[in-house]
């Protein structure tokens, strides 16, 4: 339909090569409500009749219930549809449609509200997998545990403490989309093909009905900048990574050797061969498709590096990278958020492990601090009784007098004191004489879930908002249809 210059179609080979209907299905249903808007302001400003508007609007609500076909000789989905709307009422009428605007910024709308809907869908996915965090760690702020450094025990913690940990990581992969939202909630449609157009329309009037909230007001710019699609890309990039990490800990929490945590059985895969086998394939997944996203993001910025300003067909390659990124962040996270809400937790497991080892050393050494002494010199005096204990294989509190006296170098420090320090220090009193500001100390968890608590219904408040606005405009716009259909 668009080759008026050119004598020859495309043969069948150049395109399927050439074509993008079976990626363009994702985008068919805002290519349509785009085009009523389109069309209406062009009737509202007089450059098409009462009777024009009436037939376009009908032949497009007509499409919204079709299935499209990826068999089309149509290069894409803008083609196809403004082709059955002629078909549907002729050229005469039909053809008006597409006054004033281009393929390029009509891509660039239909993108933009896609990703629009998908910040919001994914929003809420975070939001959700954060409440059930929350959840769980209040459940969980008496329940001690290990933290690692290089995957070595480290200090004692609380599982709560781990869980906000991931609570907040979400909070801000949130606050990117967030943000992110705002500079893709702007819309390029009558930017024409990169210059404008000289027929008198009125931008803000689409964008209104669309339930945008400005103009990405250049015309080079709307048509052939892709920067906020890639923005959004690497906002869900980081997001998938860090669903990755919190898919490493609970695999490796989940194993015989550690027993932390136990999947539920319908996030786990059994082995072909081995009857024992209950295999943390869904997190497993998480990993793998993390790297695809990644993949996906690197596609899109190799993509647009070396354009020139102007829409190049370069650009029709990012969209399955996008439809694809979005897919599996938002079935990684519903996924993650089941399990966690499903998640058995071994809290005596958890509980004999802080309390063996060399968990309270710091503990012990801070203490020695309490007294007087530097840090430096209390570091040293604990990295000799750790050493000893090491050797006798015994904890720290089961060290003798005689013991302590024989690693002590320091003639000068008080045994019977330190005898007296590492056999009160425990998991409990560890975590009850944590006092930091974000430790993993008693009150420190409780003070921080109620604050993430508050947080989520803050953002949840935020988020049902933008939804609302988008959806409150589009009905609108489908208001506006029947009135003039």
């Amino acid at each position: 339909m668009y080759r008026s210059r050119l004598d020859q179609n495309l043969g069948k080979q150049t395109l399927d090569y050439v074509s993008s209907i079976s990626d363009d299905l994702e985008i068919a249903f805002y290519d349509i409500i785009g085009s009523q808007a389109h069309a209406i302001m062009l009737y509202e400003n007089k450059i098409i009749t009462k009777l024009e508007i009436k037939k376009i609007l009908q032949a497009l609500e007509k499409l919204k219930k079709e299935k499209f076909q990826n068999n089309s000789s149509a290069e894409d989905i803008h083609e196809l549809i403004e082709t059955l709307v002629i078909k549907k009422t002729g050229v005469k009428v039909g053809g008006k449609m597409h006054t004033a605007r281009s393929r390029n910024d009509q891509v660039a709308l239909d993108l933009r509200m896609k990703i629009r809907d998908d910040i919001n869908i994914l929003c809420k996915c975070i939001l959700d997998t954060i409440e059930t965090l929350v959840t769980l760690s209040e459940k969980h702020t008496n329940t001690p545990m290990p933290l690692y450094t290089h995957l070595q025990q480290a200090q004692i913690g609380t599982f709560s403490h781990y869980l906000l940990a991931y609570s907040d990581a979400l909070f801000r992969d949130l606050d990117r989309l967030y943000a992110v939202y705002g500079r893709v909630n702007e819309s390029p449609l009558g930017a024409g093909p990169i210059g404008g157009t000289s027929i008198p329309i009125d931008r803000n009037s689409t964008a209104r009905m669309l339930g945008f909230k400005g103009l990405v007001e250049n015309s080079i710019d709307a048509t052939s900048s892709r920067d906020v699609v890639a923005e959004y890309m690497s906002a869900v990039t980081i997001l998938m990574t860090n669903l990755s990490r919190i898919s490493e800990d609970l695999i490796i929490w989940s194993t015989s050797e550690f027993s932390f945590v136990e999947l539920s059985d319908q996030f786990s895969s059994p082995s072909s061969v081995m009857p024992q086998k209950k295999n943390p394939d869904v997190l497993e997944l998480t990993r793998g498709k993390t790297a695809r996203v990644i993949g996906n993001l690197v596609a899109v910025l190799t993509a647009v590096k070396g354009l020139a300003s102007g829409y190049g067909r370069d650009l029709q390659e990012i969209k399955p990278s996008v439809w694809s990124t979005s897919k599996i962040a938002i079935s990684a996270l519903l996924v993650i958020n089941a399990m966690f809400a499903t998640l058995k937790v071994n809290k005596e497991k958890m509980k004999k492990v802080a309390n063996s080892g060399y968990l309270t050393a710091l503990d012990v050494a801070e203490a020695l601090v309490k007294e007087g002494l530097p840090f430096r010199t209390t570091h040293k005096i604990v990295g000799h009784l750790v050493q000893a204990a090491y050797e006798s294989k015994k904890s720290l509190s089961q060290l003798t007098l005689a013991e302590i006296n024989k690693s002590l170098k320091e003639k000068d420090i008080d045994s019977k004191k330190i005898l007296k320090i590492i056999t009160s220090i425990n998991a409990e009193s560890s975590l009850k004489n944590r006092t930091s500001q974000g430790s993993s100390g008693t009150s420190e968890q409780k003070r921080m879930v109620s604050n993430r608590k508050t947080k989520v219904n803050t953002y949840k408040t935020g988020v049902a908002k933008r939804s609302n606005e988008v959806t409150s405009s589009l009905d609108s716009l489908s208001k506006k249809v029947k009135s003039l259909v």
